[in-house]
């Protein structure tokens, strides 16, 4: 047998968070479409441009969950990669506890200053009371919307993705359940769905928080030395700012365009922006699912030098997202009724203007499914600048750029097309920047992802069945594929010690890869599996043929992310 490496165990490790972390994405954001559609149900569509005043400060509240709690699961994630605990640890309280607080001061200065948020965010004196009194109830829940979402990118590094999607799930349910009965039966109106809203957040933040009470959980709260808080604050920062950058931009670029809008086609102008906002939130919750999966897998992965894991992962996942991107786009081009019918427009006079703009709008999908995707792996990989590029193009540069430019060549139509050609002018870009740079690089970066060329003088990556005959020939196949008969005995007896161990422990395991990496001057083998984890430092608990590993390698590092043991032995 060749044993060759066919990338089995990370497409099922893929398939296992994406479909878990798909619901959560729809979970998640289906809380914005569920308030919308009710309020066009109850109160009908021209309540939208309620919703829509205060999107910008919703996503505002994104920059900061994503910028805390994704940024701080980011960089918790790559050092656990590195197996450093501690670190790992250190960035879990701070983002924790930071989240807390920042959540809870954001709170307070809407409480404080309200009529100044309101003014801000209004632009119809009309509508000013509804905004008033959905604002205000919203912002009571702030906190605990930070503290569940920010918890929850911890818990799924930590392998408790099930859980994750409960908690957003359990946000849905009860917000559904209190948006009918606040909205319909105790005619609170606006601020009902506000209310609904934060008691979905309240209740999911009570569940979230019994994952400090799970036993085997890894992460855990840790006194922080005051000398490391701020570094810890810094890399957390820089971790997150490029996604949570999306968001911030957003709430910019809402306040620029919600204004040109009502200016030009004023309520039913933001109502209709806000239908088109919702409806690209419907495709989203399925590219922000899938992105959402890339993200801690080619994390781990790149930081452990598998270039190979991380192009497989990009590409299937590109293969993805422009799948959604282009259903999206045929459905509504197709059927726009769909939008009309779930915010209950029924007024002649507006429904042929309204679906015009959804046809036009739903062009943007591909391209904002493939920004996407890039922006996050991007970050995943560190390519910090090029991510931050990609954030401030697509989410504030071009979009209120083009609005400016098409609104003045062809009045309100370019203000939509204006939407679909950001989009794809930002693919132009990073398409373009990838050719550049793959070129400047010499070979060290190649492809539209800029895939990096592995360092190691040579790598041999294999996929085993988790059995002692294919340890055993593995082994022996190892023997013949290193020059050097010391190092290709040693290592060949490091992986057939190790993996027989790892089959004897577990009642089953289904698939190994195994990694090799032969450098000038030590050897790195990689092993990663799905059972139950070891430690190979107990020489009391472990077979004396690991024994004896300890003592001929030089270090044997073990970590468990994502729910994959990951072993590590460096060999000289």
């Amino acid at each position: 047998m060749t044993y060759e490496r066919n990338f089995d165990l990370l497409n099922r490790k893929f398939r296992e968070l994406f479909f878990p972390t798909l619901m959560t994405s729809i979970a998640g954001n289906f809380a914005v479409l569920v308030d919308a559609f009710f309020i066009s149900m109850f109160m009908g569509s021209v309540y939208l441009s309620v919703v829509q005043s205060i999107e910008p400060f919703v996503a505002f509240i994104n920059v900061v969950y994503w910028l805390i709690g994704l940024g701080g699961s980011v960089v918790c994630t790559m050092a656990k990669a590195e197996f450093d605990d501690e670190r790992a640890n250190g960035y879990f309280t701070v983002s924790t506890i930071g989240i807390i607080i920042v959540g809870l001061v954001i709170t307070l200065s809407t409480v404080v200053f309200q009529g100044q948020y309101v003014n801000l965010l209004n632009h119809s004196a009309q509508m000013k009371p509804f905004v008033t009194h959905y604002f205000m109830y919203y912002a009571l829940g702030i906190v605990f919307e930070c503290y569940m979402v920010s918890i929850s990118y911890f818990i799924k590094t930590d392998g408790y993705i099930v859980m994750q999607f409960r908690a957003f799930l359990i946000c849905n349910i009860v917000n559904i359940i209190f948006d009918v009965i606040l909205m319909k039966f105790m005619n609170f109106g606006v601020a009902g769905a506000a209310m609904a809203t934060t008691l979905g957040h309240i209740v999911s933040s009570v569940y979230i928080t019994i994952y400090f009470f799970k036993s085997n959980r890894t992460l855990r709260i840790i006194k922080v030395k005051a000398s490391k808080i701020l570094g810890y604050i810094a890399d957390i920062c820089k971790s997150g700012f490029a996604c949570s950058s999306i968001p911030l931009y957003t709430t910019i670029r809402l306040v620029i365009l919600n204004a040109l809008i009502a200016g030009i086609l004023g309520n039913l102008g933001l109502a209709a922006y806000d239908m088109c906002y919702n409806a690209l939130y419907l495709a989203d919750i399925f590219i922000l699912g899938t992105v959402q999966s890339i993200l801690p897998i080619s994390a781990v992965y790149y930081k452990e030098e598998d270039f190979n894991g991380v192009d497989y992962v990009t590409r299937r996942s590109l293969k993805i997202v422009i799948g959604f991107g282009l259903f999206f786009s045929v459905l509504l081009i197709a059927f726009p009724q769909i939008v009309l019918a779930i915010f209950n427009v029924k007024d002649p006079s507006q429904i042929p203007a309204i679906t015009n703009i959804i046809r036009i709008f739903s062009l943007c999908f591909i391209g904002f499914a493939i920004n996407s995707l890039y922006s996050f792996y991007a970050e995943s990989v560190q390519f910090d600048k090029l991510a931050n590029a990609i954030t401030l193009l697509q989410g504030l540069i071009f979009p209120v750029a083009f609005a400016y430019l098409l609104t003045y060549i062809w009045g309100a139509d370019g203000f939509w097309i204006s939407l679909v050609v950001s989009e794809f002018a930002t693919v132009i870009f990073i398409f373009i920047y990838s050719k550049v740079m793959a070129k400047r690089s010499n070979g060290e970066y190649s492809g539209f992802f800029l895939v990096k060329r592995h360092d190691a003088d040579s790598v041999f990556e294999f996929t085993i069945n988790g059995n002692v005959d294919d340890a055993v020939g593995l082994s022996e196949k190892i023997q013949g594929s290193i020059a050097d008969e010391r190092l290709s005995v040693l290592v060949s007896m490091a992986i057939e010690d190790m993996i027989v161990h790892i089959i004897e422990i577990n009642e089953d395991v289904d698939l190994i890869d195994v990694i090799i990496r032969e450098h000038d001057d030590y050897i790195l083998i990689s092993i990663k599996y799905s059972g139950m984890g070891i430690n190979v430092m107990d020489d009391e608990s472990i077979e004396s043929n690991i024994s004896i590993l300890n003592r001929v390698s030089q270090k044997i590092d073990y970590s468990q992310i994502l729910g994959l043991n990951n072993i590590v032995i460096t060999i000289k």
